[in-house]
């Protein structure tokens, strides 16, 4: 039993390890860089990497975070020697959940509202300029809110490492 606790929390921690790289690599250099271009580019790019980020290994780590960190808290539970560590992976699980929920009713209607737009080249100048004000400033603010809550999560889940 131990081994699957500490498989599972290991595996957990990489996860969400990497879905806070990959929202914190957002907030600092893919929107920054992006803000830097054009309307039409900031729309074009933006409506590509919704499309290529919708693969396997992006869904295997953003639903795999939150699963493992449940099993984990739940491994956790059965073990009076380990409830140390129940209150920060029950932290940890609940931030995670936050960030899914951002991104549902923030994140992904915003993608899909842009992608809605259609393509960049067959439109003016100022509906890619009203598409991306529209666009950026929410998906930026909520992005922020969920680097925050999967890196608190994260750090939970090192916390709870440490206590093995």
């Amino acid at each position: 039993m131990d081994t699957a606790r500490t498989a599972t929390l290991i595996a957990a921690t990489i996860t969400t390890g990497l879905i806070s790289g990959l929202f914190y690599a957002f907030s600092v250099a893919v929107m920054p860089g992006l803000a830097r271009g054009g309307d039409k580019t900031l729309v074009e790019t933006m409506q590509n990497i919704n499309k290529a980020i919708l693969n396997g290994w992006f869904i295997l780590a953003y639903l795999g975070a939150p699963l493992l960190t449940a099993a984990t808290l739940v491994l956790h539970a059965t073990d009076p020697d380990t409830h140390d560590a129940i209150v920060p992976l029950a932290a940890a699980l609940v931030a995670y959940v936050a960030t899914m929920a951002i991104t549902a009713r923030v994140n992904i209607p915003l993608n899909n509202a842009l992608e809605q737009a259609g393509s960049p080249e067959h439109t003016d100048t100022t509906t890619a300029h009203t598409t991306r004000t529209t666009y950026e400033t929410p998906w930026n603010r909520a992005n922020t809110w969920r680097t925050g809550l999967t890196t608190v999560s994260l750090v939970l889940l090192s916390y709870s490492l440490a206590l093995h």
